[in-house]
């Protein structure tokens, strides 16, 4: 009985360590591929690199229109219809055969 105990642990003590390692990789394995950023995850990636380029988009729109505007209130040449519109804003002031739509 004594042989057959030390013949387990034997087996038991060279098996361990490539048991350990063989673990170890398997588990680096399964989290490359269903991990946070696995090849799994290429594909979510993908959607938001979409959407965040579409919103890249939209704000530079609104950047040119507000340049445009930037552009119209240039101290040595003003926008005469930048200013009456600005004027009228702030001071408000309406011809009565206007119509006033307010946005908010």
């Amino acid at each position: 009985m004594s042989r057959r105990r030390t013949t387990f642990a034997s087996v038991f003590r060279r098996a361990a360590f490539p048991a350990l390692a063989l673990g170890i990789m398997t588990f680096f394995g399964i989290y490359a591929v269903v991990g946070s950023n696995g090849a799994l995850a290429y594909g979510d990636y993908q959607h938001l690199l979409a959407k965040r380029q579409q919103q890249l988009a939209e704000l530079k729109q609104k950047q040119a229109v507000l340049a445009n505007r930037v552009q119209l209130l240039d101290p040595n040449k003003v926008d005469p219809d930048m200013a009456d519109e600005l004027t009228r804003k702030q001071l408000n002031v309406v011809n009565p055969n206007e119509v006033v739509v307010p946005l908010k």
